[in-house]
């Protein structure tokens, strides 16, 4: 009987043996970056005549490649590394700056295992813009003409997501004075808007200083520090130029929005929040009020100003 074991247990160990020698080996194989990388880019309207396009500002990107498995681009490198994700190959982006202006597009492509590759291409588009008469006389006035924040309003600051379809600050919006207790550079803030004689320009000033986040979040200002809480930072005011351009979102005039915007030349200037990029979607805008709407430099946040004039 013992033999009888012994023998049993030998013809195991050697069908086990037997089986390990003849598993497969697997492997992932040479994992394929991105290839074929293209851009595509049709601008609207460009033909003979027009090269350049129909002066909408609009431009349809189409990107293919191989091993792809989603793309980020972005669609201006003069302003600032600012990628964004697509949800499909084909996006149509509406740039502002009028006249005839040259944009270096980056796409970044991502393949299996974290791999990537990147694509650039440069595009002249021309923008013809001149916004309504009553939004230039309401802003400047008779020449020029003082704002403030409009803080004895509720909803006069706001937060909501930056989407199309979001108009209004739905995921928080300020009590009258609300910043008053912590931040009151907030309220004490004045922005002049000013008719000159090769266009128009903006003066912040800031007694109390720049209500505005730290570090990559402050917009560029000049001085803000690294690190900090929102707050308010020594800001030595500043004069700066800006147009007249058409909002480059997609919200509808009648959400209500006047499909106007206004641009802000470099970095040395803001209107009310200083974390915020340079483009100010007007809303609405009356002698009496203007509101405001523009994108956060923190990702996918739509910040709401309501001023008053001075």
């Amino acid at each position: 009987m013992t033999q009888l074991v012994k023998n049993i247990a030998l013809i195991f160990i050697v069908l086990v043996l037997s089986m390990s020698c003849n598993e497969e080996e697997y492997s992932m194989g040479e994992l394929q970056p991105p290839s074929d990388l293209t851009i595509t880019a049709k601008i609207i309207g460009a033909d003979a005549s027009r090269p350049h396009g129909d002066g909408s500002g609009d431009v349809e990107f189409t990107l293919s490649g191989r091993n792809v498995l989603s793309y980020m681009i972005d669609y201006d490198a003069s302003d600032g590394i600012n990628f964004q994700h697509l949800t499909k190959p084909v996006v149509t982006r509406k740039y502002t700056s009028v006249g005839l202006n040259t944009y270096t597009v980056t796409v970044i492509a991502h393949g299996p295992g974290a791999t990537s590759s990147v694509a650039t291409t440069e595009i002249q588009v021309r923008s013809d813009f001149t916004p309504d008469q009553y939004i230039i006389d309401a802003l400047t006035g008779e020449g020029s003409k003082t704002w403030r924040i409009h803080k004895d309003v509720a909803g006069h600051f706001g937060v909501g997501p930056w989407d199309d379809g979001s108009v209004s600050p739905e995921w928080w919006s300020a009590p009258p004075n609300d910043k008053a207790g912590c931040c009151n550079c907030f309220y004490t803030a004045r922005f002049t808007f000013s008719r000159t004689t090769s266009g128009f320009s903006i003066t912040t000033s800031t007694p109390d200083g720049a209500f505005t986040k730290t570090g990559a979040l402050a917009g560029g200002l000049p001085g803000i520090p690294d690190g900090g809480d929102e707050g308010c930072y020594p800001y030595g005011g500043g004069t700066s130029a800006f147009s007249f351009v058409p909002s480059s979102t997609g919200v509808s005039a009648s959400a209500p929005s006047t499909k106007t915007a206004i641009s802000l030349a470099g970095n040395e200037t803001f209107i009310g929040y200083g974390a915020v990029l340079k483009e100010y979607e007007i809303l609405s805008i009356s002698d009496e009020e203007m509101h405001l709407r523009v994108q956060g430099t923190e990702t996918g946040n739509a910040w709401y100003l309501r001023l008053v004039p001075e």
